[in-house]
């Protein structure tokens, strides 16, 4: 997966392009851990989820999993949080990058993942989101940059507030729900036991292809 810079750039009233992290100052409650403009291709991966025990394991939070799965693969440098998420300054193979939780609910993603690009001076499409995804079968990963959002709500909270599209996917599929139970209501479950193994492979590959999407070592879809 090649991850080209755009020209096109987003409303600049939501999220500022100019400016540097350096260290030892906060704008807005958001962290400044230190610099990330290393990195080669993305600087920001998101993991979308809901917060708390209640939803912890359920297929909503596919994408949380695998931002945390990240950290495991990575040399953590700085640890911050502020009641939007808990944000990550990590490296790997050279690259230094930032992980972001949202501690907002997913349809209010949008106001963890704004501040974030705006205080590090970083576009949308230097971020790779990773999220669940119903219309893939489960343990399948894919990922694309921009389109639609296939009504998830935490992609509709992304592109609302940011007003722009254009940031990376890394979807995690959890297939379709059975006749007769409601999308919302299957996301907001915990995986099957016989769904699990499937499920954590998915969320071990996404979590590679986010890794290799900062690091420039992914060329595959």
């Amino acid at each position: 997966m090649h991850l080209a810079r755009r020209s096109q750039k987003g409303p600049p009233e939501r999220v500022a392009r100019k400016g540097r992290a350096g260290s030892g100052s906060r704008r807005r409650g958001v962290p400044l851990l230190g610099a990330v403009d290393s990195c080669p291709h993305a600087c920001l991966i998101v993991g979308l989820g809901n917060p708390g025990r209640n939803y912890s394991g359920t297929r909503h939070n596919s994408g949380r999993q695998a931002a945390d799965r990240v950290l495991d693969m990575a040399e953590v440098l700085a640890r911050g949080k502020w009641p939007n998420g808990r944000i990550t300054l990590a490296a790997s193979s050279g690259s230094r990058f930032l992980v972001l939780v949202p501690e907002t609910f997913m349809n209010l993603s949008g106001r963890a993942v704004a501040p974030v690009l705006e205080r590090y001076g970083l576009d949308p499409e230097q971020m790779v989101v990773l999220h669940d995804d119903i219309d893939l079968p489960l343990g399948e990963v894919r990922t694309k940059q921009g389109g639609g959002t296939g009504g998830h709500r935490g992609l509709n909270s992304l592109a609302d507030t940011l007003g722009d599209k254009g940031f990376w996917r890394v979807r995690i599929g959890v297939g379709r729900p059975p006749a007769g139970i409601d999308p919302a209501d299957y996301v907001l479950d915990r995986f099957e036991a016989a769904e699990k193994e499937t499920a954590e492979s998915a969320i071990e590959q996404a979590a590679q292809k986010a890794l290799a999407a900062i690091t420039g070592t992914d060329d595959g879809a």
